[in-house]
């Protein structure tokens, strides 16, 4: 049986945002990623786990290592989703702006 994890509730872990965060800027195997925190590599390897079902990470078998980047195809996705709100909550602080402006001017 196949698991699929929700990519939203992935992200919602602030160790897996630092090691998106961390992937972003290069390959890294297991171990690499996991010097970087204060966790077992177990508990690292779980978190990669999570992040590789949601296709949020891709890996790649070099020999005997295996090195982990980011999907950014799926994180685009993602951006794609939140793009909307985004614009909307721009447009609301641009007209908060606007009344505050004139309130200031009166």
């Amino acid at each position: 049986m196949e698991v699929r994890r929700d990519v939203f509730q992935a992200i919602a872990d602030p160790t897996r945002r630092a090691i998106i965060t961390l992937l972003a800027a290069q390959a890294l195997t297991p171990g690499a990623i996991a010097a970087n925190f204060n966790a077992t590599r177990q508990t690292v390897s779980k978190h990669i786990q999570i992040l590789t079902e949601c296709e949020l990470l891709k890996y790649e078998s070099l020999g005997r290592e295996i090195y982990y980047s980011l999907n950014a195809t799926k994180m685009k996705d993602i951006a794609d989703f939140i793009e909307p709100f985004r614009a909307m909550w721009d447009s609301k602080m641009n007209n908060l702006d606007d009344v505050l402006a004139q309130l200031k001017n009166q």
